[in-house]
């Protein structure tokens, strides 16, 4: 998981906006048959992604393992609100723990399902487990159906053939982000309602699957991938960025402040700033359409991922969008209650 500053306040911004929600559709989930409960924020160390996994991992085992508060249905459903889109490897573990095998609908730009030798550079299991590889790791745990599919696909790849192979592989189906121009928003819902027919869901949303002009506020920075960055000493770096950074050789940089830079390392660093976006996305309103659309699936759990405002614009539409598509998920679920 890479540690920015911009997830923490979107845990805050996105419980803000969603007490205060207005609503289009006639039903209320918030005041329905469920009790929602705001289980807090798990505590993560910023100094060991190997470790904090392993805290998410526990954190999600006790909140899974509490009696939920309506008897009929004994195991409570879990939505994530993220942060790094790393933590849907913990959320997939306790899923499985509970439902056993899923369906993912994954909403994103990026296909996340790399090998951690493509995206990790292959020099070590900690490197290797990260945002862009954590869908071949559930799949390689066992977590996931080969049922499964990716929505709003528009990043460039790796290698051309080899990533769609171990996509396919990892057992995912991609409707790209253009599909939407050429069957609409009834035929992406269409695709993905075939596709995990007749299995239990969890559906994964990366606020970048929406296009920049609607989610400015997305953020996620690789060294690996950068090798201006890769090749900086690191003592340099760290001086660059004076305590306000976490630096780990192939991994993340966490940025709150600069200080002592040089006009070369402002612009590497101001370079890093764009994340992970992509042009070319759905709009806000595309996605919801999608999202109700699924109205009637066995939706055992959820979340909102790569939310941070800090890189939001003043009117927080990121934070507006992430908090409804929130709502949406909810929504799927009160609809359609499922016992373990």
């Amino acid at each position: 998981m890479e540690h920015i500053y911009g997830p923490v306040k979107g845990l805050v911004s996105l419980r803000l906006v969603t007490a205060v929600l207005t609503l289009n559709a006639g039903e209320i989930a918030l005041v329905d048959w469920a009790k929602i409960v705001d289980c807090g924020d798990a505590p993560l160390t910023f100094l060991d992604n190997t470790m904090a996994l392993k805290q998410l991992d526990k954190a999600h085992k006790i909140i899974s393992g509490r009696k939920s508060a309506n008897s009929s249905y004994g195991t409570p459903r879990i939505i994530t609100l993220g942060g790094d889109h790393t933590t849907t490897l913990s959320a997939l573990r306790s899923a499985y723990e509970r439902w056993g095998q899923v369906s993912v609908i994954h909403f994103d730009s990026h296909l996340d399902t790399w090998d951690p030798k493509v995206i990790g550079g292959g020099i070590s299991h900690y490197a290797g487990v990260n945002h862009g590889t954590f869908l071949h790791l559930a799949h390689e745990e066992g977590l996931i159906r080969n049922s499964s599919i990716h929505a709003g696909i528009r990043a460039p790849i790796i290698r051309p053939k080899g990533d769609l192979r171990n996509d396919l592989r990892c057992g995912f189906q991609i409707v790209k982000a253009r599909d939407i121009d050429r069957i609409g928003t009834h035929g992406v819902i269409e695709k993905l309602k075939q596709r995990v027919a007749g299995s239990r869901v969890y559906i994964s949303v990366d606020i970048d699957v929406l296009d920049p002009a609607f989610a400015p506020g997305e953020f996620t920075v690789w060294a690996s991938s950068t090798p201006q960055l890769a090749d900086l000493d690191e003592e340099r770096l760290l001086l660059l960025l004076s305590g306000n950074a976490l630096v780990t050789p192939g991994r993340a940089v966490w940025v709150m402040g600069l200080s002592q830079a040089r006009p070369n390392d402002l612009m590497l660093i101001k370079a890093l700033a764009t994340g992970t976006s992509e042009v070319g996305g759905w709009t806000t309103r595309e996605l919801l359409t999608i999202l109700d659309g699924l109205s009637g699936m066995e939706v055992i759990g959820g979340d909102i991922v790569e939310v941070a405002p800090i890189y939001d614009n003043p009117g927080e539409t990121t934070v507006l969008a992430a908090a409804e598509v929130a709502h949406s998920l909810l929504t799927l679920m009160v609809q359609k209650p499922v016992k373990a």
